[in-house]
């Protein structure tokens, strides 16, 4: 697969512009436009026209619908978009979650 991150030549310093997500998802799997989109994304086109303009976020769920669509993943999603962490939840939080294999189950 190629890398999208060089389609348009512009990696670096990308801020968060979901914008250039949804326009390689469009070019990507050769849509028209956001009615288009929001169709195989099976959302409503106000969640397209929101995220486009900064009102709504992308989640979770859609980078992973997304994900299912296009193939593409959900790192390479994440830098589209701008998002350019390493891990998508902060250390703190990290340090306080526990791990399956540390968690004990009490039958009763």
């Amino acid at each position: 697969m190629k890398n999208l991150l060089q389609l348009d030549g512009t990696t670096s310093e990308i801020s968060y512009d979901p914008n250039h997500l949804l326009n390689t998802i469009i070019k990507e799997l050769h849509l028209k436009n956001d009615a288009a989109l929001s169709r195989a994304l099976a959302v409503a086109p106000p969640v397209i026209s929101k995220i486009r303009h900064l009102r709504l976020p992308v989640g979770a769920s859609l980078l992973i619908r997304i994900h299912e669509i296009s193939g593409i993943n959900i790192r390479e999603l994440r830098c589209l978009m701008g998002d350019r962490r390493k891990n998508f939840l902060n250390n703190s939080i990290n340090h306080h979650t526990k791990k399956m294999s540390d968690l004990k189950i009490h039958h009763s």
